[in-house]
């Protein structure tokens, strides 16, 4: 399916609203879009990378297993993250949809060129690169030495945070893009214990539940203070 970058939910945000409109179009001509279902492998751990892509809808998750199948989510992906080799090779872990989701697809020498083009774009891609480290790195931390309750709530603020349009607030209201299974798992703690913290939480008057997926956040400070 070819881009149409009119109608593109992340126009604003991804590392392609550095160029020009002219520019831009002339990007996407090289580009198409692909959907995943959920549990759908974009990259497998081995495999080859030979294309990149910017997640316009849904999540993905970063994941390694280890000696005894055990699955270790190493980061999220959310709409407007690029992925790709260039800057963070993912070679060694798979790359799976969390939930519906759809992805504007390049091969890997067409954006290659791009960046040679167009060096702003090289720069907000590093820019960007850096800033999912960094996201990757606390969701990492979240597990050292904190409360169940402080990691549960530490890791919904990111969620939000990943969730919100603006750089600087925390959206208040998201679906949550991963199972309690997957925070378990994540946080290294049992799905049980998940689940009695968000209950925690809830009762505290720091978030409510909309739904089954639905969390808003009715104290974002109260969050903020437990990272």
């Amino acid at each position: 399916m070819t881009l149409e970058c009119a109608t593109c939910p992340v126009r604003d945000s991804a590392a392609c609203a550095v160029l020009s409109e002219e520019d831009r179009e002339k990007l996407a001509r090289a580009g198409r879009t692909r959907e995943l279902s959920r549990g759908e492998v974009l990259f497998a751990a081995g495999e080859a990378d030979t294309v990149c892509a910017t997640l316009l809808t849904g999540a993905l998750k970063v994941t390694s297993h280890d000696a005894d199948g055990h699955e270790r989510i190493l980061a999220l992906i959310h709409p407007s993250g690029f992925i790709g080799e260039m800057f963070s090779p993912f070679t060694s872990h798979d790359v799976v949809a969390l939930t519906k989701s759809r992805l504007c697809i390049f091969a890997k020498a067409d954006m290659e060129a791009a960046l040679e083009r167009h060096p702003e774009l090289l720069r907000a891609l590093l820019r960007r690169s850096q800033e999912d480290l960094h996201r990757s790195r606390m969701l990492l931390s979240l597990g050292s030495g904190r409360s169940a309750q402080d990691q549960v709530g530490g890791l919904l603020l990111a969620l939000a945070q990943a969730a919100s349009t603006s750089p600087c607030h925390p959206a208040r209201t998201f679906e949550l893009p991963i199972t309690r299974g997957e925070m378990a798992s994540m946080l290294g703690l049992t799905i049980e214990t998940v689940s009695r913290a968000i209950t925690t939480l809830e009762r505290e008057g720091t978030i409510r539940r909309n739904g089954t997926r639905g969390i808003e956040l009715v104290d974002p400070a109260r969050l903020e203070d437990l990272v």
